[in-house]
């Protein structure tokens, strides 16, 4: 492949046979021997009462090449977490759950937020940062995957295609990005990317000065898949954003560390639906529109390391360009969807183009207002600099949560 400054554009795997998902997991089970292998669950205790981590888990107990899988729980009492173990103990692998809510790792919390390393806001972020932490300490994979607990149409082939381009020892890459088509028999769905990334880096395209890094972006087929493998290394030296930017953040980590040789996006499943968020047209604290303000700042903050000056007149700017380019890619959703049988409601769809244009200008104010605000939480790198011990304390810990 040639270099991404030459043609634009990173490596992207299709699926393009019917090949067995059985016959994946022959492949994967050679690599083991060079690549063991780990996956993290990022989840919520609400999301083992619901439909989409039941399906998960039964399909994860089918697959033979995971050494390790980390389960990092939010928002879970003392009681819940018992239940969590065990909901989980029929998992047939090595597996370990975070209780991050627990009193053994809310103190070592603690003891990084003295010290100014702790995440700085609770969420998705935060929970997969933990588990990072947890692989590089506790395990000896070296390679490890990571997806939502909401999906509905989970299946373990969507593992094993996200998993085996990292996996393979004879393939250049260090990362794996999941991408998917996101529409169901009725509608298209994917908003977030339809009606927020897509229009937003068109028009920071035109704004901004050239930048190699939103062509990059631009050339992801869905950015805010939840679903990624990567090798060890690029994990110890990740920085990611704790709030709704996790998915931007991680991407726009591996462009600063990695050659974009080594990075591709993978067809991982054929059709996908997940929990869905709603707007929040009122609450911005909530829904999608958190979701924007947070993915914009992002990439405001990413933009700015890359010496691109903001100002309110380049906000102001940028999102009238944005509202435009937004509005002209319903016109082209919409004839989409009628043209195969789907709805599509312009009206709701315009709507949502209105918020995330003035969180556009919120994300900018917010920007601007804060120019100390430290964005990305440190790398375990750092962490174990800081505190040498911290990394034996953190597995201690687990270890007893588990055994208790």
């Amino acid at each position: 492949m040639a270099d991404f400054h030459q043609n634009g554009s990173i490596s992207t795997l299709h699926n393009l046979s019917d090949r067995s998902v059985e016959s994946l997991e022959t492949d994967l089970m050679g690599f083991r021997k060079a690549n063991p292998m780990a996956l993290v669950l990022p989840s919520l205790f609400s999301e083992l009462e619901g439909p989409a981590l039941e399906n998960i888990v039964d399909e994860l107990c089918k697959v033979p090449y995971l050494d390790d899988i980390i389960i990092g729980l939010d928002r879970a009492d003392k009681e819940q977490f018992e239940y969590a173990k065990q909901y989980f103990a029929r998992l047939p692998q090595r597996h370990h759950i975070l209780w991050n809510s627990g009193p053994r790792l809310t103190a070592l919390d603690g003891e990084l937020k003295e010290r100014g390393l702790s995440p700085a806001e609770p969420g998705k972020g935060r929970n997969v940062w933990f588990c990072f932490g947890y692989f590089l300490s506790a395990t000896n994979a070296q390679v490890v995957g990571l997806h939502d607990c909401d999906i509905l149409t989970y299946n373990r082939e969507l593992l094993a295609r996200l998993m085996y381009p990292v996996a393979n020892p004879t393939f250049p890459y260090v990362f794996s990005k999941g991408y998917y088509a996101r529409t169901t028999e009725e509608k298209f769905n994917g908003r977030v990317v339809r009606l927020l990334i897509g229009p937003l880096l068109a028009a920071l395209k035109k704004v901004c000065e050239p930048n190699d890094y939103i062509t990059y972006l631009n050339s992801f087929r869905y950015a805010l898949a939840g679903e990624f493998a990567m090798g060890r290394q690029v994990v110890k030296n990740i920085r990611i954003p704790s709030d709704w930017g996790l998915e931007v953040g991680v991407l726009s980590e591996v462009w600063r560390n990695q050659s974009t040789q080594s990075i591709c996006q993978v067809e991982i499943a054929d059709n996908y639906d997940h929990k869905h968020q709603s707007v929040s047209h009122d609450n911005p604290e909530g829904g999608l529109s958190k979701m924007s303000i947070d993915i914009t700042k992002s990439l405001f903050r990413k933009l700015a390391t890359d010496g691109q000056v903001f100002s309110s007149g380049t906000f102001r700017t940028l999102k009238a360009t944005y509202f435009r380019i937004a509005l002209d890619r319903i016109e082209t959703f919409y004839n989409d969807a009628v043209m195969n049988g789907l709805t599509l409601d312009r009206h709701e769809e315009e709507s949502t183009v209105e918020l995330f244009a003035q969180n556009i200008m919120t994300a900018g104010e917010v920007f601007l207002e804060s120019p100390n605000e430290t964005p990305f939480m440190a790398n375990w790198n750092r962490i174990n600099s800081a505190i040498p011990d911290f990394t034996d304390r953190f597995m201690e810990a687990v270890r007893l949560d588990n055994e208790d």
